[in-house]
């Protein structure tokens, strides 16, 4: 709800602003970069990342580069906002000449990605979502928000809940993974945290909620892909997420690359004004992605620049992240009558009222330099980092290898394991890679003997790598061999979508020739998505899956492996057999003929037809046994219950999940849906009950004319580990 005094003040300043003032406010930009290079910056990341130059060629060339703030165009009012930029001292000098050396002394608005941590990065958000730990989700962003606002910056984007089911896309590594609800409670505890109680204190970091809308939907797993889907399905699993942000009181969002059913999100009104602000109620700001306004001429729905800016405009998009169009264009726009200046005067409004909700225009200068050295890093700030990264963690195999013996000889393989900036995963962009504790690290602070060998080796023309057999024989005496696998950071992540997912051959090599000499493996799993690891699944004894676990990576691991704590983390995407299986997700519908032996049903025929681990699966040292499942309906709603008891040996942590599947509706519903879950804590020999009550609103969808229905007929109940493993009974409404 907007506060009178705050519109007040906006339509006071709106009128003393001049058009040119006016459009400056929508200019997000960042440093460009100037230097010894003839080429732009964008272009030499591409050479390096085409292998044109080598990493430290770039580096060569960027040492020489200076950073340039167009402190001029700040002077005229021509920019509004910033991204991109990480310093106390440098947000401050330029929040000083926008304060003290423009006319109007409008604040700037500083922006930046804070995904999973700024400084003390904790796990990538499909590592912390496996948690199911809505209290954590919130904490963790809550010392997000403490250290980037202690560097100046007053918004992050992020979260980002878009649902994705094709483990083929990098950008699964930033969000929840495949299931609605868990994204929608994930991103609004992310916003709590990031915004705390009042967006005014000095630690508050607005949240601009991404990407809007069904981004995670892209054809085939390639990033920037189109999505086309129906209205229903859009609504029912891709919208939730999203509004659940809102509600929470998200302050901004960002509408996705990609063109929703052939409109480009960034021009879509009926996304926009009609979902966002008219159905929804937002009143907060919206900001583009990067450089997507003028990327609707390649989308092919405007010619040009012009017309991209006036159609972005006119459809609700406030601010331009970095493109150049509104700045370039919207003057000449309003001018000439093309563009009405009242919807220009709506987008100034909407960016004001976030920059007085902040407390810009009272407290300019939020954060000192001071206060950023002091915020990094602190103990309590790492011990957080250390607890995320333990629930995230995901045992997927365990054949009595697990916990390690304290006195077992240790040999070490694997370059991940010594890694320190890989522990970061994608879009740590804040951090320093050597804060992070590598699996090696941890081992030497630990004082815990054992042999590490990279067991690998480059071709420096090729830059393909070998196993080296001879250095891997040096671990014959090791009772225990930890390998480190997976893939690097980079191969998951924005523009990072890959058609093979499998473990690359060198690693399957590696672990072949692990278990040719002898050895017990322990698999430890670093990466940004679910893998195709089939031969590791069949012949490895144990397999932890880590992720990319942030700046406390080794001592969490060994936490894990040596049994300190009890591994209760459960997925929250599905991994597949295959890469082709992809797109393979947990609540899929059911075909007239569903997968079976049967050559005439759905199916492929190279793989089989269930996953390698389901959606909810994940071990733990201890067996929880569930019985006496009750399932009883009231007036309006059903209660489950369920026993869960402690049949082994350690205390532990169960994450109990519940689903629903409607037999028989007018649109085919999905096989099995996630309602519920809760996460009890069982001590060896104890028994809890434990129980849901489910409102029936939670059982409908949306019909063929677009009205959500809750109808009569009969309903099956799931109460289990996972996603398979299930005790079921039925209602009938």
């Amino acid at each position: 709800m907007k506060n009178d005094k705050i519109e007040i003040k906006i339509n006071k300043l709106l009128a003393q602003m001049t058009l040119e003032e006016k459009v400056g406010q929508l200019q997000q930009c960042g440093p460009s970069l100037v230097g010894a290079f003839e080429v732009s910056f964008e272009e030499l990341l591409d050479m390096m990342f085409d292998k044109k130059i080598t990493e430290e060629e770039f580096g060569r060339l960027m040492s020489t580069a200076k950073e340039d703030f167009h402190e001029d165009e700040l002077r005229a009012g021509k920019i509004g906002s910033y991204n991109g930029i990480k310093s106390a001292g440098t947000t401050n000098r330029l929040q000083k000449i926008a304060v003290e050396e423009t006319r109007l002394g409008i604040p700037l608005l500083f922006g930046y990605d804070v995904i999973h941590g700024y400084r003390t990065v904790m796990p990538i958000p499909l590592a912390e979502a496996c948690a199911w730990e809505p209290e954590l989700w919130e904490k963790t962003a809550r010392v997000a928000a403490k250290e980037a606002t202690a560097s100046g910056i007053h918004m992050t984007f992020a979260p980002m809940v878009d649902v994705a089911k094709d483990a083929r896309w990098g950008r699964i590594s930033e969000g929840a993974g495949e299931d609605v609800r868990l994204n929608a409670l994930f991103g609004a505890a992310k916003v709590k945290g990031f915004q705390g109680d009042d967006l005014a204190r000095e630690d508050a970091l607005a949240s601009c909620i991404k990407h809007f809308a069904g981004y995670g939907a892209g054809e085939a797993g390639k990033d920037y892909n189109r999505v086309d889907m129906s209205l229903q399905r859009f609504y029912e699993e891709y919208l939730p997420a999203y509004e659940s942000c809102i509600k929470a009181g998200a302050r901004a969002v960002m509408p996705a690359f990609n063109d929703l059913n052939g409109v480009p999100c960034t021009v879509n009104e009926w996304l926009l004004k009609k979902v966002l602000r008219g159905d929804w109620g937002f009143d907060g700001m919206t900001v583009s992605d990067a450089n997507a306004i003028a990327e609707c001429v390649n989308h092919g729905i405007v010619e040009d620049k012009r017309e991209a800016a006036k159609q972005a405009l006119e459809a609700g998009v406030d601010m331009d992240m970095s493109s150049n169009s509104y700045i370039n264009e919207l003057a000449a726009l309003v001018r000439s009558g093309e563009l009405d200046e009242k919807v220009l005067d709506d987008a100034v409004a909407n960016i004001l009222r976030i920059k007085f909700e902040l407390g810009l225009f009272e407290n300019p200068y939020q954060t000192s330099e001071k206060r950023e050295k002091e915020e990094f890093l602190r103990t309590e700030h790492r011990e957080l980092a250390r607890e995320a990264a333990q629930k995230s963690m995901v045992l997927l195999k365990n054949e009595n290898v697990l916990p390690l013996k304290p006195k077992s000889k240790i040999g070490i393989v694997g370059n991940l394991a010594d890694r320190r900036s890989e522990m970061t995963g994608a879009w740590a962009i804040g951090a320093d890679g050597e804060d992070c504790i590598s699996l090696v690290d941890a081992f030497k602070e630990q004082k815990i003997d054992f042999i590490y060998i990279a067991g690998t080796k480059q071709n420096e023309e090729t830059k393909e790598i070998s196993v080296v057999r001879e250095e891997l024989d040096r671990l014959k005496d090791c009772d225990i061999v930890i390998a480190a696998i997976g893939e690097d950071k980079d191969q998951s992540g924005e523009a990072a979508s890959r058609a093979d997912i499998t473990l690359p051959k060198y690693q399957l090599e590696m672990l072949a020739h692990l278990l040719e000499i002898k050895k017990t493996v322990v698999a430890v799993v670093f990466n940004g998505r679910p893998l195709a690891i089939p031969w590791v699944s069949e012949n490895i004894p144990a397999i932890l899956e880590a992720w990319h676990p942030g700046v406390e990576a080794g001592n969490a691991i060994l936490d894990i492996l040596y049994g300190r704590v009890n591994p209760s983390g459960k997925l929250t995407a599905t991994f597949p057999c295959k890469s082709g299986q992809c797109p393979v997700y947990y609540a899929h519908m059911n075909t007239g003929r569903p997968g079976g032996k049967s050559k005439f049903t759905s199916k492929y025929l190279d793989t089989p037809l269930k996953p390698l681990y389901p959606f909810g699966f994940g071990l733990s040292y201890t067996e929880y046994g569930y019985s006496n499942f009750i399932l009883k309906k009231e007036k309006d709603c059903f209660e489950a219950s369920v026993k869960v008891k402690n049949k082994g040996e350690y205390d532990g942590d169960e994450i109990v999940q519940c689903y629903f599947r409607d037999v028989a509706a007018k649109r085919v519903r999905p096989v099995k849906l996630l309602v519920d879950f809760k996460k009890v804590h069982v001590g060896v020999g104890e028994e809890k009950t434990v129980m849901f009550s489910i409102p029936f609103e939670k059982l409908g969808y949306y019909d063929n004319e677009m009205n959500y229905v809750v109808e009569k007929g009969k309903f099956e109940i799931f109460i289990g580990k996972n996603s398979v493993d299930c005790l079921a009974g039925e209602i009938e409404l």
